[in-house]
């Protein structure tokens, strides 16, 4: 008894999608999930066991095997419980439906079989689009944030029994129909007219948003650095509908979005703490994720006190800089993250030039 379906992972900041086969076969009880699984996915399985028994179904007491191929590219997450659970009804023949070859199933399950939210759902809908798929079955709380891709059904359901029913041909579910919003109504807290004086500085800081040219500014402490570079993105101009967009896949990925479904309106504005690490800045990890550099594309980047940062932390800003995206390789892969930022930074002038010294040692002058 064998049964194929189709969910998506993301791998980066992009989407890709993952063909679930379930093969149920004679013998001893056992379930297995191969096609390089991470933990999360493992552990999948006793989520799904409990939640096909508590929607009111069987759980097949013979040895399951799912393959997410492909199974040479690394699966992490959660948001293969629902694909998974499906392929074993339909496989063990307790669901009847229709062929589902351009549907794609995303979802975590809770162990009473409720559907819960998944982060980077933005990317993979987008992948779903571009590789045919009509539809897309996934948490009633992710259903804005998918329907910002149109040209797919957007199906939300919030249980595991409600797909099935669906799926069954018992209930019909009505395509979410997503409120167009106006992407240029930004929101921002801290405005540049606020700023009394510092007409040279801001003359500067004018010309610099202006070009998106990067800029360093110096002063003892209290002469208001800080507060002049929190109020650069609302100089900028608006983020286009296609930046708006981007922004909004990078920050989807990382799990940052405020809230769902809506596009990011308003430029990025990224201040880390002298004490980060190389990989924060550029990104990193065993699957990389998106740095403070590519959270802050289409944006700013905020290096307050400049000279605290590390050696090695601000010599990886070079590719950035230079070429707009980073690209970190691995074993298995190459990724590619944007980093189309506008650098600001911070540091207090010294009697013995020491600071800006260490500051153009690093940039190699």
């Amino acid at each position: 008894m064998y049964a194929k379906l189709y969910s998506a992972t993301v791998s980066g900041i992009d989407g890709h999608i993952v063909e679930v086969e379930v093969d149920i076969s004679n013998g001893l009880p056992q379930f297995d999930i191969v096609g390089l699984p991470d933990s999360a996915v493992r552990e999948s399985r006793d989520r799904v066991r409990a939640a096909i028994k508590n929607s009111g179904h069987s759980f097949p007491m013979q040895r399951i095997t799912t393959n997410l191929a492909p199974a040479d590219m690394k699966k992490e997450g959660s948001r293969f419980d629902l694909a998974i659970s499906l392929g074993i009804l339909l496989a063990s023949g307790q669901l009847q439906a229709e062929p589902l070859q351009h549907t794609l199933l995303l979802g975590e399950l809770s162990l009473e079989g409720v559907l819960r939210p998944l982060n980077g759902v933005l990317p993979m809908v987008m992948e779903a689009k571009a590789r045919g798929f009509t539809s897309v079955v996934l948490p009633a709380s992710n259903a804005e944030e998918a329907a910002l891709v149109d040209g797919l059904d957007v199906l939300p359901v919030e249980t595991l029994q409600q797909a099935v029913a669906f799926l069954q041909g018992e209930t019909h579910l009505e395509p979410y129909v997503r409120t167009p919003v106006d992407h240029d109504d930004r929101r921002v807290s801290e405005d540049f007219s606020d700023v009394r004086g510092q007409h040279h500085v801001k003359r500067a800081l004018e010309v610099a948003a202006a070009g998106m040219h990067n800029i360093l500014l110096i002063g003892p402490p209290g002469s208001g650095k800080t507060m002049l570079a929190r109020r650069i993105p609302s100089i900028l101009p608006n983020l286009s509908a296609k930046e708006a967009l981007e922004v909004t896949k990078i920050y989807s990925t990382a799990g940052l979005l405020t809230e769902r479904g809506k596009l990011v309106s308003s430029r990025p504005f990224r201040a880390p703490h002298h004490t980060i690490s190389a990989a924060g800045l550029i990104g990193g990890g065993t699957i990389p994720k998106p740095g403070e550099v590519s959270l802050a594309h289409h944006g700013v980047l905020f290096l307050d006190e400049m000279p605290e940062f590390s050696k090695n932390a601000l010599e990886v800003l070079r590719q950035p800089l230079e070429d707009r995206e980073v690209t970190l390789s691995r074993a298995r892969a190459q990724f590619t993250f944007p980093s189309a930022f506008m650098l600001v930074g911070s540091l207090n002038p010294c009697p013995c030039s020491s600071d800006l010294w260490k500051i153009h040692s690093l940039s190699g002058y």
